[in-house]
Order: C-alpha cells, then structure tokens, then sequence
C-alpha cells in the first residue's frame, strides 16, 4: 500500500516572499534616503546630483520588479520567478549599493 501524499499548502509561502519582497523595498528605500542625506548634507555638489538621481532611477526599477512580483504572487498558483526578473532584481540591489556606498564616500 503506497503512502497517501498530503497536497502542500501554497497559502503560506507566497505570503512570505511578499513579506520579503516589502522588507527588500522599505531597506532600500530607507539606505537610499540615508546615503542621499549624508551625499546632500554638506550642499549639493555635481556628482552627487548625479548619483542620487542613478539611486533613484535604480530605487524606481526595483520597486517596480517587487510589486509586479508581488501582484503575481497573489494568485492560489504562482508561477515561478523567471530569471530576467530574478538578475534584474539582483542587479538593481547590488547597483543601489554600490550608489549607496559612492554617495557616503563621496
């Protein structure tokens, strides 16, 4: 006699990757926020114009990417995250950083 298989219950992991995909947007935004005060601070300059104004354009894009992944996210099935969307994501946050860490030293 083979072993009734239980259908796994998708209601709670989608649910949690939402949750991630909020926490990813509110730290970047408040690490966006931060670096462009500090860049800011001492009187606008240039460049670090230049580089808020890439940290915001870059800030735009993920926030994008996380609420249409959000939204797809909200049906019973969700499809799989596909890999353009997922190096997107990525790049953007590692883009943001680097913005992020150019705007502080700068």
């Amino acid at each position: 006699m083979s072993p009734v298989r239980e259908e796994r219950d998708p209601g709670l992991q989608p649910e949690r990757t939402r949750l991630a995909w909020r926490r990813t947007t509110l730290s970047v935004t408040v690490a966006g926020v931060l670096a462009a005060r500090t860049a800011l601070a001492g009187g606008p300059s240039a460049g670090g114009v230049v580089v808020c104004a890439l940290c915001a354009a870059l800030w735009l894009a993920l926030l994008v990417l996380a609420h249409t992944r959000m939204r797809d996210l909200a049906v019973p099935r969700p499809a799989a995250l596909s890999p353009v969307t997922a190096g997107a994501a990525a790049l953007c946050t590692v883009a943001l950083a680097v913005c992020a860490t150019v705007l502080v030293v700068v």
